[in-house]
């Protein structure tokens, strides 16, 4: 039964009802009407009322249920998709219908996220490399060619002025090692020359020194070939994971696991930090999960308040032709 005829039939049922009571009642009306009467009549609408909402609360059942489930879709988690109803439930009609509308609607919504994510975090990735040669090849040799003439010139100035050179060297130096940082963590060379457990090990002892908190990393060796996206994905993940985790965690350890899984590469990034809500996800875990779907992998993250956070990417392998 369609939705149209099943509120038409419920809306008749109570007109029928309520037309049968006034038939074979012994209940008049009489002119002018009496109190009695009115609280007949009055009672009767109410008895009514009641009972058309009963009946359509039951009838639109399936409608209500469907809206409550179409409000916990995201599609930055793939692959969710609305139950087609009960053989009771509207299945073959306009229920049914709507549902099998919005399964295919999340489809193609997905394909197109997806497909613009992967535009955007390749446009990103390529400016990211335009910027780091830049500064590579721009600002890193101009500060080498300052500290060459710094150094030239406190060889031969006097002592007053060579400890002020000294210093406008020293100066120099930690400003050309902040720029070669930025360098790596704008376009990490050693993933691309070495690999990524070794992109990873670098990625970590840089972040150790840089925020004085401990790290413990667990990585196997062995691990399948993967695509170079997915190891820039795994490493860029690992980058924001550590990154919250020293700006909003308060943490004071963190766990760097990566591992083989079946035919999967599991990364995983813990924290023994205050943890999250789990209605607060920011942009950067936002941003994980659309670096996620660039290399359809799946990211999970289960947090707790003063229980620490825990990321888990699953990245599939390269299958072998």
């Amino acid at each position: 039964m369609s939705l149209f005829w099943r509120i038409f039939g419920l809306n008749g049922v109570v007109l029928g009802a309520a037309t049968a009571l006034l038939l074979w009642a012994p209940v008049t009306v009489s002119v002018p009407v009496l109190l009695t009467e009115a609280v007949i009549l009055l009672g009767g609408l109410v008895v009514m009322l009641v009972a058309n909402a009963a009946l359509l609360r039951w009838g639109l059942a399936p409608l209500d249920r469907l809206q409550a489930l179409m409000a916990t879709v995201d599609l930055l988690r793939p692959g969710q998709r609305l139950p087609m109803p009960g053989p009771g439930g509207g299945a073959d009609g306009e229920i049914g219908q709507l549902v099998r509308a919005f399964n295919a609607m999340l489809e193609r919504l997905e394909q197109e996220r997806a497909s613009s994510s992967a535009r955007v975090l390749l446009a990103q990735e390529a400016e990211r490399r335009r910027i780091a040669q830049e500064l590579h090849d721009e600002v890193g040799q101009s500060m080498t060619a300052i500290l060459l003439v710094l150094g030239r010139a406190a060889d031969t100035a006097d002592a007053p002025l060579r400890e002020e050179l000294q210093q406008a060297r020293e100066i120099t130096r930690d400003s050309l090692d902040e720029v070669r940082r930025l360098v790596r963590r704008l376009r990490p060379g050693v993933l691309d020359d070495l690999g990524l457990v070794s992109a990873l090990t670098s990625l970590t002892q840089d972040f150790s020194a840089h925020t004085g908190l401990h790290v413990v990393r667990r990585f196997e060796t062995g691990l399948p070939a993967l695509e170079p996206e997915t190891e820039l994905v795994l490493y860029r993940v690992a980058q924001e994971g550590l990154t919250n985790a020293a700006r909003h965690a308060d943490a004071r350890r963190i766990g760097v696991s990566l591992h083989r899984a079946d035919d999967a590469v599991v990364l995983e990034i813990a924290d023994d930090g205050r943890g999250i809500g789990g209605a607060c996800e920011g942009a950067g875990i936002r941003g994980m999960r659309e670096r996620a779907l660039l290399a359809g992998a799946a990211l999970h993250l289960t947090s707790a308040p003063g229980s620490g956070t825990r990321i888990r990417l699953t990245a599939p392998a390269l299958t072998e032709p």
